[in-house]
């Protein structure tokens, strides 16, 4: 217990900083998988191509190898004197975005044929069609493996903690050089990521239930 309570303010930061990078890196891989999910199932040859090579190439790369190109490329040719959060966040992001893609494009897949082609019968562009006749349907096939997805990418986010980023695995890298003893630390951990998780699990399970009233 002492571990926690006299470093309590450190473990506060780090639990702050995990909840803000989980919040931002999952927004900007919500909105960039629902795009590039729309461009997968584009009519356009070369849109449905730029979302293949975007999926096939995050999903394939390692994220720690992710965050070295975020942190050593891309500042050096594109942004200079960009924050490690924001650094963390798009490397964070962009990886998850590839897996949200596919779930986006399997919910879409759900949604029978015949919505689309009477969309375009009454004069609904693709987009127009996709935004409000396909995804709508889709959610509430997309919503139980999204809420895996976010969960994982949580945990996913302790590797911004070797990058100087905030979070938790800073705490516990800050107190095990202290030499405070592992394993209590090891379990204030775990119980600030299942704090997390928890709370996204009941949100989409909230999400669940309302869409499953409103059907």
């Amino acid at each position: 217990m002492n571990v926690l309570l006299d470093n309590f303010a450190e473990f506060r930061n780090g639990f702050i900083g995990t909840v803000e990078i989980t919040a931002v890196s999952s927004v900007i891989a919500l909105l960039l998988g629902i795009v590039i999910a729309g461009f997968r199932v584009s009519p356009v040859p070369p849109l449905r191509f730029f979302g293949t090579a975007w999926v096939t190439l995050l999903r394939n790369t390692p994220l720690t190898l992710l965050f070295l190109v975020f942190f050593f490329v891309v500042p050096e040719i594109l942004f200079p004197g960009m924050s490690s959060f924001v650094l963390a966040s798009l490397a964070l992001g962009f990886y998850t975005s590839s897996f949200v893609c596919e779930a986006v494009r399997s919910g879409i897949n759900t949604v029978p044929l015949g919505q689309a082609e009477a969309a375009r019968s009454l004069g609904l562009s693709f987009t127009q069609t996709l935004r409000l006749i396909v995804l709508p349907q889709a959610t509430r096939t997309v919503l139980p493996p999204l809420s895996s997805i976010f969960i994982a990418l949580t945990k996913n986010s302790a590797i911004a903690g070797a990058f100087s980023v905030t979070e938790l695995f800073g705490w516990q890298t800050l107190m095990s050089e202290q030499g405070y003893a592992i394993v209590p630390i090891f379990i204030w951990v775990a119980l600030a990521y299942l704090v997390i998780t928890f709370a996204i699990s009941g949100l989409f399970r909230l999400l669940e239930r309302n869409l499953e009233v409103a059907r």
